[in-house]
């Protein structure tokens, strides 16, 4: 793979290739990938495995406005299957579209969601506060923090869709009626609001890769930053450099940039934590004044 600058990221029995070009590449780029698949499929071949053609998915990530700029072919030939381009795909339980703007993964999210919701309000009135918040907790919020990270940078009425359903699940654990205003209850059971839930996330990944106790990729995507010239803030050296991007909707929200955004926006001595307990426990109190204060 390296030796056609394919990107490779595994999970379990599950591999994902990627590479990037310029409009003018793109037919150099289809070719390099269709190659890299046969070496991989011929070297599965001698090792007697056998590569899954017909699960393979493909997707042309792109902006909406560099998609009308070219014509992408209808499919890509992956050993004997010909497997045409996605429009969404889904890794690891999220759904990703061509354009990366996390409609189809929210409306998805939005429906589980509205499921539990309905299956726990008809047992309620059978249920305490606590065993009410217990599965509120398990069914919903999970749903709403799994890959959130992905929604930093999203558009703000996708979040204010999710923020929505997360007021539901508050209303349904304590019996709120619709025509009271929610915060109050929110701050109650000590619950971030979905954009604080999002930096929660990202903070905490970001102390991962600062500490290498996180994956290697993150840490790998993560520089300390180190001024030109001597100056007062230099013996802080937790603060992270930010790359500079040409796009806004999808250079702002990679995580190379999104990391030292989140963690630079936090207290000297919240960073300099010694030990992720003690820091997840101080974030969630900082994000918790920011958002009720």
């Amino acid at each position: 793979m390296a030796s056609h600058s394919v990107l490779r990221h595994s999970y379990a029995d599950d591999t994902q290739l990627q590479k990037s070009a310029d409009l003018k590449s793109f037919d150099t780029l289809m070719h390099s990938m269709q190659e890299c698949i046969l070496d991989v499929k011929s070297w599965m071949t001698f090792n007697k495995l056998k590569l899954n053609d017909e699960k393979t998915e493909v997707m042309a990530a792109s902006s909406p406005r560099m998609s009308t700029s070219i014509q992408l072919p209808e499919s890509i030939t992956i050993g004997n299957a010909v497997v045409p381009f996605s429009v969404s795909v889904k890794n690891l339980g999220v759904t990703l579209d061509s354009h990366l703007t996390m409609n189809a993964q929210v409306q998805n999210i939005t429906r589980a969601v509205n499921f539990e919701l309905r299956r726990i309000g008809s047992i309620r009135h059978y249920l305490s506060e606590e065993a009410a918040l217990t599965l509120v907790s398990a069914f919903i919020l999970s749903r709403l923090d799994y890959c959130n990270a992905l929604l930093y940078g999203c558009p703000q009425y996708l979040l204010n869709r999710l923020q929505k359903f997360q007021n539901n699940a508050a209303r349904l654990v304590l019996r709120v009626r619709k025509s009271k205003h929610i915060s109050p209850h929110l701050q109650a059971l000590h619950w971030l609001p979905i954009e604080s839930r999002i930096k929660y996330k990202i903070a905490c990944l970001s102390y991962g890769a600062l500490t290498q106790t996180g994956p290697a990729y993150l840490t790998d995507m993560t520089q300390t930053y180190t001024p030109g010239r001597t100056l007062r803030s230099s013996a802080d050296t937790s603060i992270l450099s930010t790359p500079r991007v040409n796009t806004k909707s999808f250079g702002e929200r990679s995580f190379s940039v999104s990391a030292p955004l989140v963690w630079n926006s936090l207290p000297v001595t919240l960073r300099h934590s010694a030990s992720s307990g003690s820091f997840r426990t101080g974030l969630k109190t900082h994000l918790f004044s920011l958002a009720y204060t």
